[in-house]
Parts: structure tokens; C-alpha cells; sequence
């Protein structure tokens, strides 16, 4: 298995509060642990709810 290459939002400043996407896309993590769980999802779908505000608060 190789090793997923991780990118974050560029809108983040440089902050450790945001999500990563790996790539190829299909895994999530949370920057402030790269080291911690790993969220396997259909990614595409996950970007169609937050664009939907599914996640507002």
C-alpha cells in the first residue's frame, strides 16, 4: 500500500484546525493529529453536504 499524500485547505493560514484529504482522495484526517485515526469516505459526497451546509452550525 503506499503512503497517501495529504493536503489542507489553503484557506487555513497556516492554522492546525482543519481537515486534511489525502490523495488520491478517499481518506480524511484531523491535522492536529496526523498520526491518529483516519476517516475512509466517499469524499465527493462529503464535499456535496458541507457545499450543502449540511454541516452548519
Amino acid at each position: 500500500m503506499s503512503t497517501p499524500s495529504w493536503r489542507k485547505s489553503s484557506r487555513s493560514q497556516n492554522l492546525q484546525t482543519c481537515v486534511e484529504l489525502s490523495g488520491p482522495l478517499g481518506l480524511i484526517r484531523d491535522s492536529k493529529d496526523p498520526e491518529g485515526p483516519r476517516l475512509d469516505v466517499d469524499v465527493a459526497g462529503f464535499l456535496r453536504a458541507v457545499k450543502a451546509g449540511r454541516f452548519e452550525r
